[in-house]
C-alpha cells in the first residue's frame, strides 16, 4: 500500500538556515513522523520533478513551553524534518 504524498511531505520549512541552504542546493521540509528516506525522495521527485541526490532526516523533539497570558505549561509537537540535497543545476521554487 502506497502512502499519500500529503502525509509524507507536510510543508517546506521556511527558516534563515533553510534559505541559506537553498542557495547551496539543499532544501528543508517538514515531513510526517512515519516517513522514511526512500518515501521522501520519491515524493520530492513526483511533486517537484527534480532528482534528490541525498536525503537526511532529523527528529524534532517536543519542548516544554509556557503559554502566553495563563502561564501554564504545555508541549510543542514532535516531528521530523528532512534535508533534501539536489543534483547540481536543479532548483525547487518554494514561494
Amino acid at each position: 500500500m502506497e502512502k499519500y504524498i500529503g502525509t509524507i511531505i507536510l510543508s517546506p520549512r521556511i527558516t534563515e538556515k533553510g534559505a541559506y541552504l537553498s542557495e547551496h542546493g539543499a532544501y528543508l521540509f517538514n515531513v510526517g513522523v512515519n516517513a522514511n528516506k526512500q518515501e521522501i525522495a520519491k515524493a520530492i521527485k513526483t511533486l517537484y520533478k527534480v532528482t534528490p541526490r541525498k536525503v537526511t532526516v532529523v527528529t524534532v523533539p517536543t519542548k516544554r513551553v509556557l503559554t502566553r497570558g495563563t502561564n501554564r505549561h504545555g508541549k510543542t509537537r514532535e516531528g521530523k524534518k528532512a534535508y533534501v540535497y539536489l543534483k547540481k543545476g536543479e532548483t525547487i521554487e518554494i514561494m
